[in-house]
C-alpha cells in the first residue's frame, strides 16, 4: 500500500508539472504550425482572430516621458539649453547694457554741460568735472558693450546634431514625428554606407540627403500646424471644436501620406545598399525615382504651409 501511495504521489507531481508547462507546449506548437503553414496576415492585424494560445505581452511599465506635463517640461528645458537660445539671450543682455551705458553717458554729458554754463551751481570747468568723468566712464563701458555685441553677432553656431523635440504626447502629430525620427536615423546610416561603397554616384546620394532634409522640414512644419490647431481647439468654444478636429484629421492624413513617401525613400536606399555589391542598377534607379517623388512632396508641403 505504501509503495502504491508513493507511486501515485509521484505521478500526481509529474502531472502537475506537465499542467504548468501546458502554455509552453502550446506556444511551441503554434510556432511549429506557423513555420509549416505561414499565414498571410500577421497576428493582431485587421481581420485576423487573436491567438488564444499565445501568452499576452506583459504590460509596459509607465515612464515619466508618458506624462504630458513632464514631457512638456523636458521639451522646454531642451529648448532653453540649445546653443542658439543661449546666444540669443547673451545678445539681448548685451544690447540692454549697451542701451543703459548710452543713456547714462548722455545724462552725464548734459549734467556736465549744465554745471559748466552755470545752469546748476556756480559754473566753470571745475564744477563740470564730475559730469565729464561720468560721461567718460559710461562712454567707455558703452564702447566695450558695443564691441562685445558685434563679436556675438559674428558667432557661427555649429550644426546641431540633437534631434528636434517631439510634439506633446497628447498631440496627433506625436506618433508620426516618432516615425520620422526613426526614418531619418535609418536613412542617414544607409546613405553613409552608400557613400562608403561608392556604388552610387555621390551626386545621387547628396541629392537624396538634401531632399530628405527638405521633406523632413516640411513634415515638421505640418506637425507644428497640427499642434497649433490643437491648442486653438482646447481654447475654442464647444461649437467650434468639431470643425477644428476635422482640420486636425485632414492634416494628419497628409502627414501620414508624407511619411509613407519618406519611407519609400528609406526602402529605396536599403535596396541600393543591398545591390551595391551585385552590380544591379534597378535599385539604384529606384533611389533616384524615390528622391524625385520626395522632392515633389517637399515642394507641395512647403506651398501648403
Amino acid at each position: 500500500m505504501g509503495s502504491g501511495r508513493r507511486d501515485f504521489g509521484q505521478f500526481g507531481e509529474k502531472l502537475e508539472r506537465h499542467i504548468e508547462r501546458l502554455p509552453d507546449y502550446a506556444q511551441r506548437a503554434q510556432e511549429a504550425f506557423q513555420r509549416y503553414f505561414p499565414a498571410d496576415r500577421t497576428p493582431g492585424a485587421a481581420g485576423s482572430a487573436p491567438n488564444p494560445l499565445r501568452r499576452p505581452a506583459p504590460p509596459r511599465p509607465p515612464s515619466m516621458a508618458d506624462v504630458p506635463v513632464f514631457a512638456e517640461v523636458r521639451a522646454r528645458w531642451a529648448r532653453w539649453n540649445e546653443p542658439a537660445a543661449k546666444l540669443q539671450r547673451r545678445k539681448r543682455r548685451t544690447s540692454r547694457l549697451l542701451t543703459l551705458w548710452i543713456v547714462l553717458t548722455l545724462l552725464s554729458g548734459l549734467y556736465a554741460f549744465a554745471l559748466g554754463v552755470g545752469l546748476i551751481g556756480a559754473g566753470g570747468l571745475g564744477a563740470a568735472a564730475e559730469g565729464i568723468v561720468g560721461a567718460i566712464v559710461f562712454g567707455a563701458l558703452g564702447v566695450r558693450s558695443g564691441l562685445h555685441l558685434y563679436r556675438l553677432s559674428r558667432v557661427e553656431l555649429p550644426a546641431s546634431t540633437a534631434p528636434p523635440p517631439l510634439p506633446s504626447p497628447r498631440s496627433a502629430a506625436r506618433e508620426p514625428m516618432e516615425r520620422l525620427a526613426e526614418g531619418e536615423s535609418s536613412l542617414a546610416e544607409l546613405l553613409r554606407q552608400l557613400t562608403a561603397s561608392s556604388s552610387v554616384p555621390d551626386e545621387s546620394v547628396e541629392d537624396a540627403r538634401e531632399t530628405a532634409a527638405k521633406a523632413a522640414k516640411a513634415l515638421r512644419a505640418l506637425a507644428a500646424r497640427i499642434e497649433a490647431i490643437e491648442r486653438a481647439q482646447a481654447a475654442a468654444p464647444a461649437g467650434e471644436r468639431k470643425a477644428l478636429a476635422t482640420a486636425v484629421g485632414t492634416l494628419r492624413e497628409q502627414l501620414d501620406e508624407g511619411l509613407d513617401d519618406y519611407g519609400t525613400l528609406v526602402a529605396a536606399a536599403g535596396r541600393a545598399v543591398a545591390a551595391s555589391g551585385s552590380g544591379l542598377t534597378s535599385s539604384k534607379d529606384a533611389l533616384t525615382d524615390a528622391t524625385d517623388r520626395l522632392a515633389g512632396l517637399a515642394i507641395a508641403l512647403h506651398e501648403l504651409s
